[in-house]
């Protein structure tokens, strides 16, 4: 019987290969290189202009130039009604040298004036540097010193003859802490951003 089907062995084999021979090869597949789309960076500056619908929020960069001059005059004597380097400062005195040399403004001489400044008021928990803090630490329920916040819950400030006049403290301090009362954002009526503002209406 093998014999039989002997022959047809080697017809079977041909037929075989002859149809292997007639699939058309396999392609490989073309790798295509995908070259990455471009990253767009965007500044903070542009990311807050985008925020807000408006121009770079100039707030920070005034706070910084205030911040800077003021912590440079760390250590400057306190002196009661005192508003400049050479003679030193009260506390309202450093405050207004600060943002008159930094910022333009023109702001009132005393804490009592300051605190009635009709500035958008800021929860404590909101606070940004250069906002001005006021305290009453006197007992009296009335506005009795200021400073200005520099953040971390840290502000500076021209404390006392006493204290060794500008320095900073802060506001987890248990004395400060129990006479704070509110703070402002009085840089929000600086110049640049009042003449940027009315530019946008």
């Amino acid at each position: 019987m093998l014999k039989r089907f002997a022959p047809l062995v080697p017809l079977a084999l041909i037929s075989l290969l002859a149809a292997c021979a007639g699939q058309a090869p396999h392609q490989p597949i073309e790798q295509v290189a995908v070259e990455p789309e471009p990253v767009e960076y965007i500044s903070d500056e542009q990311m807050m202009a985008d925020i807000t619908d408006d121009k770079p929020y100039a707030l920070p960069q005034l706070a910084d130039s205030i911040l800077s001059q003021g912590l440079s005059l760390v250590g400057t004597k306190y002196r009661f009604g005192g508003t400049s380097v050479k003679t030193g400062f009260d506390c309202s005195g450093f405050i207004g040298f600060l943002f008159r040399e930094e910022a333009g403004m023109q702001l009132p001489r005393s804490t009592r004036e300051m605190i009635n400044l009709d500035a958008p008021l800021v929860a404590r928990e909101e606070l940004e540097p250069g906002d001005i803090i006021f305290f009453n630490n006197r007992g009296r329920g009335r506005v009795s010193h200021a400073g200005i916040y520099l953040g971390d819950d840290q502000f500076i400030h021209s404390s006392s003859s006493r204290s060794g006049g500008v320095r900073i403290d802060s506001l987890d301090d248990s004395y400060w802490n129990r006479s704070y009362m509110e703070a402002k954002r009085a840089l929000a009526l600086a110049p640049q951003l009042q003449s940027e503002r009315s530019v946008n209406r």
